[in-house]
């Protein structure tokens, strides 16, 4: 059978649930900031819509019918929970707590990016991070993903992508590890190699001249890994060259753990962005975290 449209306005019987909490009509148009002539008129309206008696009304007070109460009974609890979830709405807007889910990249996230998260939480004690990892494209509306990190081809339809900063791969190997005759890339054949995925080929360019190379390791791959840690502890055992961020290869480099292969060789330019969604009704939470790492990149 399908289904019968209510044949009576919600907004009536919400005038009437709070007709029956407060036992007065005058004290509910005070409280629903209307009228009492027209609160009196939604009553009449909702008993002549319902075909049925809700309030016995005298002079000094307001009683409910037995069936009014049936009907306040179960019309109350659905009022109530809409209020919460009102409150609930007002505070996502208002103030700044609750959860931000985030996806970032494996190598990004768990090391660029994790004081970032750190520094946030502790502005915001009562906002709450939930942080997943990975290097796979996922599904962010399907995982329900507030703000996203992606690291190049950032194209997402309806999401704004925010550029934060360029990051460049070097390439290192242990102290131990004599690199005198790699002069150009070419001359990397042969070398013992660790590869972090997804950063396979090494697409290099020479910033002195411009000129550009991408090698694929074939032979000699000694380890193959998914996270950057692994890496640099991989090249710290002397297992071979790896293409390492700037971020952690360059103060690394400067203290004398690794070095430098190739120094006049980088990757290409890698753009990462943070992706969100609509611009104008996010709730607070978000629109904090979004401005917090915007200023954060901003001032590096």
């Amino acid at each position: 059978m399908p289904k019968m449209k209510p044949s009576y306005s919600l907004d009536d019987l919400r005038c009437f649930c709070a007709v029956a909490r407060h036992g007065s009509f005058k004290l509910a148009a005070q409280a629903l900031s209307m009228p009492l002539s027209t609160l009196s008129r939604r009553i009449r309206q909702l008993e002549n819509d319902l075909q049925l008696r809700l309030l016995n009304r005298d002079a000094h007070r307001v009683l409910l019918t037995h069936t009014g109460e049936q009907y306040y009974q179960r019309s109350a609890a659905l009022f109530d929970e809409l209020g919460h979830i009102d409150e609930d709405l007002h505070h996502d807007k208002h103030q700044p707590q609750g959860k931000i889910r985030i996806s970032a990249p494996i190598n990004s996230g768990t090391q660029f990016l994790r004081s970032v998260f750190y520094d946030f939480l502790r502005r915001y004690p009562d906002i709450q991070l939930d942080l997943n990892f990975s290097n796979s494209l996922i599904d962010i509306e399907a995982q329900g993903m507030d703000v996203v990190f992606r690291v190049g081809s950032p194209v997402v339809e309806n999401w704004i992508a925010r550029p934060l900063t360029n990051i460049h791969f070097v390439l290192c190997a242990h102290p131990n590890m004599d690199i005198s005759e790699i002069d150009t890339p070419q001359q990397l054949r042969g070398y013992a190699t660790i590869l972090c995925r997804p950063m396979v080929p090494w697409q290099l360019i020479n910033t002195q001249n411009g000129d550009e190379f991408d090698y694929h390791p074939q032979q000699g791959v000694r380890l193959e890994v998914d996270e950057i840690q692994m890496l640099v502890h991989g090249i710290k055992a002397e297992l071979g060259i790896g293409y390492v961020p700037d971020y952690v290869a360059l103060p690394m480099i400067e203290r004398g753990e690794m070095i430098h292969v190739l120094p006049d060789w980088r990757s290409k330019s890698r753009t990462m962005f943070m992706l969100y969604r609509d611009r104008d009704n996010l709730p607070l939470r978000v629109r904090l975290f979004i401005e917090f790492v915007l200023e954060h990149f901003a001032n590096q």
